[in-house]
């Protein structure tokens, strides 16, 4: 490992190292997402580029920032680099990632078997139940505390393939949670309507601070052994190191928590517009129409065919009608 010197503000910018399976895992990563985005260009058919700096910054960028920078340079001498990396990829890469929306850009530019294939899997038991709402919070509330509070980060400071395999756990464990909650292909079950999401993203951002807490505040050194062993002359004390890094934590999963909660905001509100479009689209539709029939109805006598110029949420029980019912006088 050998001696580091002091962490200052320019060696956080400036001090780097290269991770191979990370760096791998984000040209993977950006060259899928960039095919899917080029088969839609050639086809004619636009991806919007907020998305996809979304996927490319927040998203990749992320990672390569947990995984290969002075973060990654540190985190064997310092508690709170580490911890740090952990929130960042379990919390900010994930939310990143999914405002990229890589689930509809795969069934958009994937052929239409592959698609199907893609839709199919999101459906599945497994996936139904790993992504839903309440299960994955719990899985990555479990993630965090695991990581921290069994043999787990101690044993990967020293093992370095364990190392990029507790990277690679905190990423899917943040995914589970975020990915489904920000994306329309994903199978949640019908009650969770944006104005749950919004509650669910509250509650998250609740929970997501819990491991901060604990960390911040336990008397017992997390990796203690491991710490006071390598710490450097410059380095502050283990225990404030570690209060450091469960300040830390909490400050990110609390400032993660606002823009979660404003893209869940943009999507229901864009849902209610479309909805909207499409209900003028078919009063329009329906309306002018219904007008000679009401004509004739009114000549036939009263009570003669009324059902026939009934308007189509009066007769219908979709979610749409109800509400057009609740609101007309």
């Amino acid at each position: 490992m050998g001696s580091l010197p002091e962490l200052t503000a320019g060696r956080l910018l400036s001090s780097w190292r290269l991770d191979v399976p990370a760096l791998l895992l984000v040209v993977a990563l950006g060259v899928l997402y960039g095919w899917g985005v080029l088969r839609l260009r050639r086809r004619g058919e636009h991806w919007p580029v907020p998305r996809i700096a979304a996927f490319a910054l927040p998203g990749l960028g992320t990672l390569v920032v947990a995984t290969m920078s002075a973060l990654a340079v540190y985190d064997r001498v310092l508690f709170w680099p580490a911890a740090v990396q952990n929130i960042l990829l379990d919390l900010i890469a994930p939310l990143g990632l999914a405002l990229g929306d890589p689930l509809r850009l795969a069934v958009r530019a994937l052929p239409e078997r592959a698609a199907e294939r893609v839709q199919g899997a999101m459906t599945g038991r497994l996936v139904r139940l790993l992504t839903f709402p309440l299960v994955s919070t719990a899985l990555v509330l479990a993630t965090e505390l695991t990581v921290y509070f069994t043999p787990y980060f101690e044993t990967a400071l020293r093992e370095g393939w364990l190392h990029d395999v507790m990277y690679l756990h905190l990423l899917l464990a943040g995914c589970l949670f975020v990915v489904p909650v920000l994306t329309r292909e994903a199978a949640l079950p019908k009650w969770c309507t944006h104005p749950v999401r919004a509650a669910l993203v509250f509650l998250d951002g609740i929970i997501d601070a819990v491991p901060g807490i604990v960390v911040m505040t336990h008397g017992t050194l997390i990796a203690g052994a491991w710490y006071l062993h390598h710490a450097p002359s410059w380095a502050p004390d283990v225990h404030h190191d570690q209060q450091l890094g469960g300040g830390a934590m909490i400050s990110i999963a609390e400032l993660v928590a606002l823009p979660f909660l404003l893209a869940i905001l943009v999507q229901w509100a864009r849902t209610e517009r479309a909805e909207t479009v499409a209900l003028d689209r078919r009063l329009d539709t329906e309306l002018v129409p219904a007008a000679p029939a009401a004509a004739t109805a009114s000549t036939a006598g009263p009570g003669a065919d009324a059902d026939l110029v009934r308007p189509w949420w009066e007769t219908e029980n979709s979610e749409v009608a109800q509400r057009i019912r609740r609101q007309r006088p």
